[in-house]
């Protein structure tokens, strides 16, 4: 068994089988044949994947809700971290991941039908129109996204889908810091509280945080916007 993924796991009160192990490595093995066909990450080196993929997604883990049944989308899910590995590590929740390329949300569902998650769904829409699905909007407990865009933008996205009381997790590096004042507008406008920052310990990574930023009030019909609106401004 890889010791950093259980030492990962540990930290949320987590113990992983020999068969979430086996799974974990499945699935990269999935990725890396997948990435040959498109580009699904710039990580091809295996011991680099182990850490940068699943142990960065497991970093995740002590910040979700210990609730049976918990919802989570994994918006702009691309080649399928954070969802992935999190649905593994915690069978008893239930992930979405929300992919708007037609490519990479067609690998994502090969993958999850390959490895049986019974657990997860794939949605391959744009996450704007996601967030006015009456299905989705404000119907998941957690929404968490890694590399997807900055904090103003992740916010308008993703707290639409988050219930009153439920939260998101976006995984950001060295930028956050000049992210987070930005980002404040965006976060009261649609519901946000203030964010906390956690820092990440992972082997061979600097400045890796996870932002958490608590839904406190529904959010407005108004957004997200639609792109046509938005214009590629943020809020």
């Amino acid at each position: 068994m890889n010791s950093l993924w259980n030492q990962l796991a540990i930290r949320a009160n987590v113990t992983l089988t020999q068969h979430q192990h086996d799974l974990f490595n499945r699935y990269l093995d999935l990725l890396s044949a997948g990435n040959e066909q498109m580009n699904l990450t710039r990580i091809t080196d295996r011991e680099s994947a182990e850490i940068a993929h699943i142990g960065d997604a497991l970093t995740v883990l002590p910040y979700l809700p210990a609730v049976h049944g918990l919802r989570l989308a994994d918006v702009g899910s691309g080649g399928g971290v954070p969802g992935v590995p999190l649905a593994i590590a915690r069978p008893d929740t239930h992930v979405a991941l929300i992919e708007s390329t037609k490519k990479k949300a067609k690998f994502l569902t090969d993958c999850v039908q390959a490895i049986s998650l019974s657990n997860v769904t794939v949605i391959g829409e744009r996450v704007e129109d996601v967030g006015h699905d009456p299905k989705y909007r404000e119907g998941f407990d957690v929404a968490a996204c890694r590399a997807v865009a900055t904090l103003d933008w992740l916010c308008e996205w993703c707290l639409p889908l988050v219930k009153k009381g439920g939260k998101l997790l976006a995984m950001k590096g060295a930028k956050a810091a000049e992210e987070l004042p930005l980002a404040e507008h965006a976060i009261a406008l649609v519901g946000g509280s203030r964010p906390d920052v956690h820092p990440v310990e992972l082997p061979g990574t600097h400045s890796h945080v996870i932002v958490e930023i608590t839904k406190i009030h529904k959010t407005s019909r108004a957004y997200p916007r639609p792109p046509s609106i938005a214009k590629g401004e943020s809020l």
